[in-house]
């Protein structure tokens, strides 16, 4: 369905053709909107299209959705798997009621959490292009959403962070050198993560393995994955790997996700094959998910739909499957889609604010490419900002430079940062073991021990021989 959208100001009369060119034009600026020819064409065109996006009661967008719902799956599970029940509390709220509603000190996580199934990625997206950068964050923050395999992560006081060891030719001896670095600064309770080199599914066998020993060997309480295709993965476990999560990069259209070789059936088949295993220890959420701004309209699949409604869209596939780790990898794709520091800073403000709104437990690479008008003093601004915001994880990469992705994000060095200077701490269950292995110092006042723990001193030995 489509509705006719005007706005009256003045002499002069604004009309939008249907509810995705509102959502598009409401949108903040960025790069890959303008890419898109969806965007706002001045700032005056953007403040009226955010006034009408206000005015719209929540019911709108279960009767007028951006793509048909007889040509898209994603909106198909939007719609069918929409609890009524859950949404009678704001039903009665516009897009603007809405944001006041979970601005009051009185909506606590409680009402967020009860309301949370009645709300769709349309809705999320819509009240957020309402939102200062300081009311998504206050939402985020209210947010609490936990999820847990061999580690409870998303505890309100708590940052976890993904151990990224990636190597350019998946040397194990470097392979094995990041992870045990990563180790001793306190990383690695989201996950020990590594994008392999290649789609080989022997190689990410080996990968497996590597990291399934030092896990096992250590008797550390975290989780392990290779970030390779969904159907690799079901091959691994079919082949008696060691898998405890299950990677797939997904989109908010069914072209986008048709574009990464996947589909609602090929995740439930994955989702199946993994869930036969019950290798989580104190919870059995097991799925890893990975998003970003611009992926809809880099496959030409966006359907004129702006690139933050198809990003959230993305969020409603992911909950199907009780995520453990959903992250959003914003700054990833270039500047194409989000230009500079500013833009990038947006977008992951959004995206938490978003996939948390949703019940996610939401994470943010934070990231840019080294052709993006952007630096490190951008991502520690936005880790901060996430860390304020009580951002489920973020990634710890040696030096902030992923060598074989050839991009910038945050390193091993900046969670000990964002847990000192906020007072965060890793997973409870991975904090006992770094006190318990004297990575962490036992007085509590710091982080770091001062002193290499005899457990890990024989192993750098044989990394260091090895390269």
């Amino acid at each position: 369905m489509s509705s006719d959208y005007r706005y009256q100001l003045g002499s002069k009369t604004f009309h939008f053709a249907s509810l995705k060119e509102v959502m598009a034009k409401a949108s903040p600026l960025r790069s890959g909107d303008q890419l898109a020819g969806v965007c706002a064409t001045s700032a005056e065109e953007r403040v009226v299209a955010q006034m009408v996006l206000a005015d719209l009661p929540l019911k709108t967008f279960l009767n007028d959705v951006v793509i048909p719902y007889e040509k898209d799956e994603i909106t198909r599970l939007i719609i069918d798997e929409h609890d009524s029940t859950a949404f009678t509390e704001i039903a009665h709220l516009t897009v603007g009621d809405f944001r006041n509603w979970l601005l009051q000190e009185s909506t606590t996580h409680v009402e967020l959490k009860r309301v949370c199934p009645g709300i769709t990625p349309e809705m999320a997206a819509a009240v957020s292009k309402i939102m200062r950068n300081q009311d998504l964050i206050l939402v985020a923050k209210k947010c609490q959403v936990t999820s847990a395999f061999r580690n409870t992560i998303g505890l309100p006081g708590h940052m976890s962070t993904r151990l990224q060891p990636n190597h350019p030719t998946d040397d194990m001896s470097g392979i094995a050198a990041s992870i045990f670095d990563g180790l001793m600064y306190g990383n690695g309770d989201a996950v020990i993560g590594i994008n392999p080199a290649t789609d080989s599914v022997s190689q990410a066998i080996k990968l497996m393995h590597l990291m399934d020993e030092v896990i096992q060997h250590y008797s550390i309480p975290t989780q392990s994955c290779v970030l390779t295709h969904v159907t690799n993965t079901i091959e691994c476990i079919e082949k008696g790997a060691p898998v405890d999560l299950v990677f797939q990069s997904i989109g908010g259209t069914e072209g986008t996700n048709q574009g990464f070789g996947v589909n609602i059936d090929v995740l439930q088949q994955a989702y199946d094959a993994a869930n036969s295993l019950q290798r989580g220890t104190v919870g059995n959420n097991f799925m890893y998910f990975e998003t970003g701004q611009g992926s809809a309209l880099s496959s030409n699949a966006n359907h004129d739909v702006d690139q933050q409604t198809c990003e959230a869209r993305a969020y409603a596939l992911a909950r199907k499957f009780n995520p453990l780790l959903v992250n959003t990898v914003v700054g990833f794709i270039g500047p194409e889609y989000l230009f500079d520091g500013k833009q990038i800073i947006r977008a992951g403000l959004e995206d938490h604010f978003c996939g948390k709104l949703l019940g996610l437990p939401m994470g943010c690479d934070i990231c840019y490419t080294n052709h993006a008008y952007a630096d490190q003093n951008d991502m520690d601004n936005l880790l901060t900002l996430l860390g304020v915001a009580e951002c489920n994880f973020i990634m710890g990469i040696p030096g902030s430079d992923d060598i074989m992705l050839n991009y910038q994000t945050t390193s091993f060095h900046d969670a000990l940062y964002a847990r000192q200077v906020l007072g965060l701490k890793p997973a409870p269950e991975f904090e006992a073991w770094l006190r318990q292995m004297g990575i962490f110092s036992q007085d509590g006042l710091t982080q770091l021990s001062d002193r290499l723990p005899d457990a890990f001193k024989q192993p750098l030995r044989l990394i260091q021989e090895a390269i």
